[in-house]
């Protein structure tokens, strides 16, 4: 292994990678939870997965999975469920991240019911066991999942938490942006993939 290497693993080995959500429900155009825009960065989220396991960097896939009753889901998603068929039910295809996203040996899978990867799940805990220090985010929708994920992050004190502005999306554009705008406000680093891949963020 070449120095360079070296140094860049001994930099990572306190940095994960939690890519939000990227489920067939919530990127399919014909599901009724679909976000839009979330198709168009499936292949910049690959590439920043692909470039963080080659950096050494733990790269977690965050879910949501659900009771086929809706008795785990936020209430005003409890419609949803009358039928017993409603989006992301565990063991469903609609669960199942999209086509192109995998999860290897050597990463984790987290499931959690609601917006923030850190509400009611063992997420904190596990990252501070493992000496995470450093986080990096990609995956949908931003002014919900991302940003309840992020806004967690920073108040519980994360050393650096990085937005890859374009390997995360909303169903709106102009609300994604404006989302990013309030994050980058709080201090949280918001480089594109271009950027990020460079190597000039965590």
């Amino acid at each position: 292994m070449s120095a360079d290497m070296s140094d860049v693993k001994s930099v990572s080995a306190d940095t994960a990678m939690l890519v939000i959500d990227m489920q067939k429900d919530f990127i399919s155009p014909d599901s009724p939870i679909c976000v839009r825009g979330g198709e168009v960065i499936v292949p910049s989220v690959a590439r920043a997965v692909s470039v963080a396991r080659g950096r050494g960097i733990l790269v977690i896939w965050v879910v949501r999975e659900h009771d086929p009753l809706g008795r785990d889901v936020e209430a005003f998603r409890k419609h949803l469920y009358t039928s017993g068929k409603g989006p992301i039910i565990k063991g469903s295809e609609g669960a199942e991240l999209v086509d192109d996203l995998v999860v290897e040996e050597g990463d984790y899978k987290l499931v959690k019911t609601r917006f923030s990867a850190f509400h009611n799940t063992h997420l904190h805990s596990l990252l501070g066991g493992l000496g995470i220090k450093n986080l990096i985010i990609t995956g949908v929708q931003t002014p919900n999942c991302i940003r309840q994920t992020v806004f967690d992050a920073v108040s519980l004190d994360y050393k650096s938490v990085t937005v890859i502005v374009d390997a995360t999306a909303a169903a709106i554009p102009e609300v994604h942006l404006s989302n990013i705008f309030d994050m980058k406000n709080v201090g949280v680093a918001t480089p594109t993939l271009e950027e990020w891949c460079g190597g000039s963020h965590a």
